[in-house]
């Protein structure tokens, strides 16, 4: 059986690792972060993430398997937010965004080991007040 991983990373971007623990329990084994980060600059966003996960133990940055999976859920997520095109800055758009970093076993059988969710929620728009829209992506990937 699996677990709904990613709904729980997705919820913790939306509403806090406080009420997404408090509305699903059975995920208070997963290690998990949150984050603020608005930039112009997508490797910024990137770095924001990288240094949250490697801040609050979620991944061990000697470890290039751990930091590799990371990297490409970022990515992943990042592209959910960007609609496919990884460009912020470039083309005049800003972002302002809530992160969670998830890393737990969502399977029940030992061998799946374990896997890293990101998951970004907030706005992306022309860097003018009140020009942005809502924006969400979600990124898994295998540790």
């Amino acid at each position: 059986m699996q677990q709904s991983f990613g709904k729980y990373a997705t919820l913790t971007a939306l509403v806090g690792q406080e009420t997404a623990q408090q509305l699903m329990p059975e995920y208070a084994s997963f290690q998990v972060t949150t984050g603020k980060v608005g930039s112009m600059d997508l490797k910024k966003v990137i770095s924001s993430v990288e240094t949250a996960a490697k801040r609050n133990g979620i991944i061990n940055g000697e470890v290039y398997r751990e930091t590799h999976a990371l990297y490409h859920a970022i990515i992943e997520a990042a592209e959910g937010v960007t609609r496919g095109k990884l460009s912020v800055g470039e083309i005049m758009r800003t972002v302002g965004l809530t992160f969670s970093i998830v890393r737990g076993r969502p399977y029940t059988e030992d061998a799946e080991g374990e896997w890293i969710a990101v998951c970004f929620y907030g706005t992306i728009g022309a860097p003018i007040k009140g020009k942005e829209h809502e924006t969400l992506g979600l990124g898994i990937n295998h540790i």
